[in-house]
């Protein structure tokens, strides 16, 4: 399936689809100017890695494979813990420190709601090697005319 992020026209596509035929790391799908869809692939053994954002809530859908939810409210406080598969959705509310790691034999394959937008509109990312790159060089950042957070974001991608 050939996903164009058009944002913040409107837009229409079979998420869970292009969700389970996703091959790349991250994928934007659409972006508007409060949210964003993004379609994520994870090998086995891996993870989207651990992260924090504090301006942005995420709603996560599995749609392919097996993983275990890590979240809390530090880096080396991971409290909350949930074993997920296909169906399954994960609430990471704003600040709060989370990863999902593929625990399965297969690629985990999900999708994520940010809001507000999170990242460059269309951009696709082959390999987590890929999205750190483009975060440090400031080629990941919300488009201009998404709607974005008055603090500044001191957060990993």
């Amino acid at each position: 399936m050939n996903i164009i992020d058009n944002g913040p026209l409107p837009n229409v596509f079979d998420l869970e689809a292009a969700t389970v035929e996703n091959t790349t790391y991250r994928t934007v799908a659409w972006t508007g100017r409060y949210l964003q869809v993004t379609l994520m692939s994870i090998p086995p053994g891996s993870s989207i890695g651990l992260e924090v954002h504090p301006e942005t809530d995420q709603f996560v859908r599995i749609d392919a494979g097996r993983g275990q939810v890590l979240m809390g409210p530090a880096e080396d406080d991971l409290s909350f813990r949930a074993d997920v598969s296909d169906g399954w959705s994960v609430q990471v509310p704003a600040g709060s420190w989370h990863d999902i790691v593929n625990t399965g034999e297969e690629d985990l394959r999900l999708y994520v709601v940010y809001a507000p937008s999170h990242h460059a509109s269309g951009i696709v990312q082959q390999t987590s090697a890929d999205a750190e790159r483009d975060e440090e060089s400031g080629r990941d950042e919300p488009p201009s005319w998404t709607v974005q957070p008055s603090a500044p974001r001191d957060e990993k991608a």
